[in-house]
């Protein structure tokens, strides 16, 4: 999925096998069938629909993005608790900026790890331009897209 010269990253399918048989703080997934639907996933980069299988696992996003990058992020490590598919998934449906109808923070990631920033977003329009303005700075090499209420990763943002 792109956006311009950006790429937006869902959870990729290998990743989401893996966090399916451990995740990353070390447990076992354990999937259930989502009566309501609207879990935010991120495998596909959309909402959940009644009666879809799902599991929430606990995912470290900038440690696996250093461990491709072979970068160590130090203190900035982090896990946190995101929804996937529990039975494969396609990933991404439409190139588009997904999860933007709410208030989001974009949070800045130099190539060494390390929080460079971070900033409130609101309405959809005003994603695209602070994406821009993220990436204007040339020691932002990545940005993630988070939740406001609870500080969830959604996904991540990267140049194309």
């Amino acid at each position: 999925m792109t956006t311009a010269t950006l790429f937006v990253r869902a959870v990729p399918p290998q990743v989401v096998r893996e966090l399916l048989v451990r995740d990353d703080a070390g447990r076992p997934a354990a999937s259930f069938v989502d009566g309501e639907g609207g879990a935010p996933l991120r495998c596909c980069l959309r909402r959940s629909r009644p009666g879809e299988r799902i599991a929430l696992v606990s995912y470290a996003p900038l440690r696996r993005w250093a461990a491709e990058t072979g970068v160590d992020p130090g203190a900035y490590d982090e896990q946190g608790p995101v929804f996937v598919h529990a039975e494969g998934c396609e990933g991404p449906e439409r190139d588009a900026l997904p999860f933007t109808s709410a208030h989001r923070v974009l949070r800045r990631y130099s190539a060494d790890g390390r929080i460079l920033g971070g900033r409130l977003v609101g309405p959809p329009e005003d994603f695209a331009s602070a994406l821009r303005e993220a990436f204007a700075d040339p020691a932002v090499a990545l940005v993630h897209v988070r939740a406001v209420e609870y500080g969830c990763f959604l996904y991540e943002v990267g140049r194309g």
